[in-house]
């Protein structure tokens, strides 16, 4: 039974030249004009031309344990920026609050108006309706008031039903 823990060794190909170079020298023909061609000449003899591939940049390494983060770096920038955003924002309420206390006492005063007026208007008209009447409003003397009463009988029969009624001064 064969011995599965060793492993063959692989197999590597060299390649061989086709032909030797005893027949001629090889004149290296210069490639058109591409961008990334170039010839190169083999240590054998040959000149193979091919694309050239442009060398990659290397990998940076990561940067020590000790650095500080990016977002760090920019909290630390724009903590300045609110800041100073704060204080102008601070100054700017200083200057506009003798306006601003005005117009509340504007406001206070305005609604204190309404409500005012609210009571006063249904007084005043209530005022004036006993003067033209001549009404005192009180028990003894003036005009008698006759009121007037009105009854209304009104039947409907279902729920589509017409309705009839009366209306009785």
């Amino acid at each position: 039974m064969p011995d599965h823990t060793t492993y063959p060794t692989p197999v590597i190909h060299h390649p061989i030249p086709l032909h030797s170079t005893a027949h001629g020298a090889v004149v290296p023909v210069p490639p058109a004009a591409l961008p990334a061609v170039a010839s190169v000449q083999l240590p054998d003899g040959r000149v193979v031309t091919g694309y050239t591939l442009t060398p990659t940049p290397p990998v940076l390494a990561r940067p020590a344990a000790g650095s500080v983060p990016a977002w760090a770096k920019t909290t630390a920038l724009l903590a300045p920026t609110v800041g100073g955003g704060v204080a102008a924002a601070g100054v700017g309420f200083s200057y506009a609050a003798p306006g601003l206390i005005a117009m509340s006492h504007a406001l206070w005063s305005a609604a204190a108006l309404v409500v005012a007026a609210v009571i006063a208007v249904p007084l005043a008209l209530r005022s004036a309706r006993r003067a033209l009447t001549g009404d005192s409003g009180g028990s003894g003397g003036g005009s008698v008031r006759t009121t007037t009463h009105i009854t209304q009988n009104i039947t409907a029969t279902g729920l589509f039903g017409r309705a009839n009624g009366t209306i009785n001064y």
